[in-house]
């Protein structure tokens, strides 16, 4: 069996597109690569984009509610145009992923995913 680097099996790649208040928000969720794991097995990346252009100047929290109820939040780190943070995702059922963003005129806009999605 050849290991290219590239998810070929199904559920690999989740890539999620919602309009939160007006913005358009990418979800992307992919499994770390080994030995470039930061914080969890998987890697959650947002992008946040108005008229086509990618916010730079945003902050943002994001929390995962596990599929035993647990949660836990932490902060993103920007990777370019995504921000991104790690989590422990390879247990089976359905993960609640959710962001809170803060855009530069200080109001502040949440959504989510599932993962992995319906």
């Amino acid at each position: 069996m050849k290991h290219d680097g590239h998810g070929s099996a199904m559920g690999e790649m989740f890539l999620v597109k919602k309009q939160i208040d007006g913005y358009d928000v990418s979800f992307h969720v992919m499994k770390a690569k080994p030995g470039k794991e930061m914080g969890g097995s998987h890697d959650f990346m947002i992008k946040v984009e108005k008229d086509g252009k990618a916010l730079n100047n945003i902050v943002m929290n994001t929390k995962v509610k596990h599929p035993n109820g647990q949660s836990e939040s932490k902060k993103t780190m920007k990777m370019g145009d995504w921000l991104m943070a790690g989590y422990d995702l390879g247990h089976e059922g359905k993960h609640q992923m959710m962001i809170l963003f803060k855009t530069a005129d200080g109001k502040k806009h949440k959504g989510g995913v599932y993962y992995p999605g319906e």
